[in-house]
């Protein structure tokens, strides 16, 4: 059973970064892909950046890459992101994710933790 909690979140300003983190109390993190997600008040909920399960498939959205890192340590049951550069826009609720393959739809994804607020001052 895979059950899914993020940490980090907090408020910062435009420029700045954060780290989140995600813990799976499951068995079975070593054997899944993982994913973060976003969801801003009104808007439906983004696919952010994904890691394979030997971290050897990394996807991003093309709105985070080369500022957002996804990491993974297998041995920690515990997936990162790391945040550079943050801007207002990236304001959101930020979800990580379990499932099967490293894909970008949320359908791809069968469970979900609870979530962490994001918030980037101008």
């Amino acid at each position: 059973q895979v059950q899914l909690a993020e940490s980090g979140g907090g408020l910062v300003q435009a420029g700045g970064s954060l780290r989140l983190s995600c813990a799976d109390s499951g068995r079975a993190f070593g054997l899944n892909a993982m994913g973060w997600f976003r969801q801003a008040p009104g808007k439906e909920r983004e696919f952010v950046a994904a890691i394979s399960p030997k971290s050897l498939n990394i996807q991003y959205s093309d709105s985070v890459k080369g500022r957002f890192t996804i990491s993974r340590e297998n041995a920690k049951n515990t997936v990162y992101l790391q945040m550079n550069s943050l801007k207002p826009e990236d304001t959101a609720v930020y979800y990580c994710a379990a499932g099967r393959l490293v894909l970008p739809e949320t359908q791809a994804y069968d469970s979900w933790g609870q979530g962490t607020q994001v918030t980037v001052s101008s």
